[in-house]
């Protein structure tokens, strides 16, 4: 899989929200809380390029949200955070791989009335990992200490868990910097960081492009099977479409089961949504896909939250679940 070059700029407000209203340009004033003419309720996905999100593309591919009385389109985003304000307004009504990090914090600041349709993924070993250089002098993980780090969003899940790894291991942290996940491979050969924290598919990626060094798995202890990722929504979706927000619900996690069970059914839906190849899809590492949801799992990362000042005040996630 190619690395494509990192692009100035490419963190930038502006940036971003220009990209967003053009990717969401044909799908109207509204996202798709209507009903089509074959009686189905239509609805718009915002869904990263990741592992997190094939239970949804496996739902659509594979009738399952057709069962279900729904028509879903999927809108690919490169960030969640992209899409949030989209979501806040209704032009997409659900994102998928949505990191529960930013959308906890926008539920407490109140720029958004979140609710969660459906857990997506949990971490699992070597979904994602800490990359270096292959020929970097960082050997060890108190290496780390002070040096950079790209993550995909800051003060997010990437350094939530990576933080809470080097805490328990009483080793210093790094600088964060903010890089989007197809130029961490430029932006580490090039040296403008001195790691990066990569999920799969990039992971793979740069792995096999630079012949970097896993330094970490991103889902050692105290992080291991760490809700990171769900299907979101706002309450005045869930409140005023209940049962198109039940039947979506139904139908990925249905998908989910799928994926659970059946690895080989995740591995061949990548290529179809992802730059990975077929070959490649073989030997990437999975999350673990979550075929209910967990409160106590929630919970747990809410408290990690809580513990390093990602949220300032207690969230019950249990009130935030869509019935």
């Amino acid at each position: 899989m190619a690395l494509r070059r990192l692009r100035p700029g490419i963190g930038k407000p502006a940036v971003v929200l220009a990209a967003l209203t053009l990717l969401l340009a044909g799908c109207g004033d509204k996202g798709g809380s209507t009903t089509t003419g074959g009686g189905r309720t239509k609805i718009t996905v915002a869904a990263l390029p990741l592992t997190d999100t094939a239970a949804v593309y496996l739902a659509r591919d594979r009738g399952l949200f057709e069962k279900a009385g729904l028509d879903v389109t999927v809108q690919p985003v490169q960030q969640s955070i992209q899409a949030l304000p989209a979501l806040a307004n209704g032009q997409v009504d659900v994102i998928a791989g949505a990191n529960y990090v930013t959308f906890l914090q926008a539920e407490e600041k109140g720029t958004l009335d979140v609710r969660v349709l459906a857990e997506g993924v949990r971490t699992a070993p070597h979904m994602m990992d800490v990359l270096v250089p292959k020929d970097s002098g960082i050997k060890t993980l108190a290496g780390l200490a002070g040096r950079t780090v790209a993550v995909n969003i800051l003060n997010n899940i990437q350094s939530l868990t990576l933080n809470a790894i080097l805490d328990q291991r009483g080793v210093g942290r790094p600088v964060y910097r903010q890089i989007a996940f197809p130029q961490m491979g430029p932006a580490l050969q090039r040296g403008q960081v001195d790691a990066v924290h990569a999920v799969e598919p990039f992971d793979s990626a740069i792995q096999g492009q630079l012949k970097a060094r896993v330094l970490l798995d991103g889902a050692s202890a105290p992080v291991g099977s760490l809700p990171i990722s769900g299907y979101v929504t706002t309450r005045r979706f869930a409140d005023g479409h209940p049962r198109a927000a039940a039947a979506f619900r139904r139908a990925v996690e249905a998908a989910s089961k799928i994926a659970a069970s059946d690895p080989s059914a995740v591995r061949a839906e990548l290529p179809k949504y992802t730059k990975v190849t077929a070959d490649q899809a073989t030997s990437i590492g999975l999350p673990t896909y979550a075929t209910a949801t967990d409160l106590a799992q929630l919970r747990r990362l809410t408290e990690l939250m809580r513990k390093q000042d990602l949220l300032k005040k207690a969230i019950d996630p249990g009130t935030l679940l869509v019935k």
